[in-house]
């Protein structure tokens, strides 16, 4: 029966259609490769996602994020996300976690639920809690490596965390994961050098913070706030998001 998925369908069979509907992905961190994952997960047919984010969407977030509007700037990023999900596929199951995933915030999960894990977050102490969670409970995770303060959409590759070079979260990150024992880990990097944002103080999130009231986590807080683009976010969400379409329909 023809329906929405019907073009995909046509890829990958009906049996691959079903096993994407009864799958549950996680998604941490809703922002500019977190939103163009889920996205691609929903257009999919993937019938359950989970989308965690404490965020607010600012003003500055519309250049890069496929969530953010003049309309959506000051609601939450999940909300945004939900109502996104159900205008594409009403019969979508969505869990909304207005939630900063660090350690102390692991327990509101469990990981043994879903599919597959993407880490689209930040933090680098929420990044190797979501890999020792996910190592964990042998559950599949593909995390993001450093995609601010880069220009070149090409340069993006999908590889082991221990192949990776240059990128500067990439080396922090497989430090810590050796020092935790963890083998392998799926990531989306590139060897780009990343470009120093200009620190022109006249157009700085640092000295002209526009967060919602209410934000936990300001810019004014931040040692350096990264400069990005609309097209280099986006490749990597999408990225994220064909892995783990042709992961879960092997």
């Amino acid at each position: 029966m023809l329906n929405q998925f019907s073009r995909t369908q046509l890829l990958y069979g009906k049996e691959a259609m079903d096993k994407l509907a009864n799958s549950r992905v996680a998604v941490f961190g809703v922002g500019g490769v977190g939103g163009y994952t889920i996205e691609a997960l929903v257009r999919s047919g993937v019938g359950a996602i989970d989308v965690i984010d404490d965020d607010k969407v600012c003003l500055t977030n519309i250049n890069r994020q496929i969530l953010a509007t003049r309309k959506t700037v000051g609601k939450y990023k999940v909300d945004v996300a939900e109502e996104r999900m159900l205008e594409i596929n009403p019969n979508v199951k969505i869990r909304k976690f207005k939630t900063f995933y660090v350690p102390q915030t692991s327990s509101q999960f469990d990981f043994t639920e879903y599919d597959y894990i993407v880490d689209a977050i930040d933090s680098v102490t929420g990044k190797i809690e979501l890999v020792m969670q996910a190592d964990k409970c042998g559950t599949p995770i593909i995390s993001s490596m450093g995609a601010g303060n880069k220009t070149n959409p090409t340069g993006f590759e999908v590889t082991d965390i221990y192949k990776t070079s240059v990128c500067p979260l990439a080396r922090v990150m497989r430090q810590e994961l050796r020092k935790r024992g963890i083998k392998r880990l799926k990531v989306v990097y590139s060897k780009e050098k990343p470009i120093t944002p200009i620190d022109d103080m006249t157009i700085s999130c640092r000295t002209n913070c526009i967060c919602p009231p209410g934000t936990a986590r300001k810019c004014t807080e931040r040692r350096q706030v990264p400069g990005s683009t609309a097209f280099v976010p986006s490749v990597v969400g999408l990225i994220i998001a064909g892995e783990i379409i042709n992961d879960l329909t092997k």
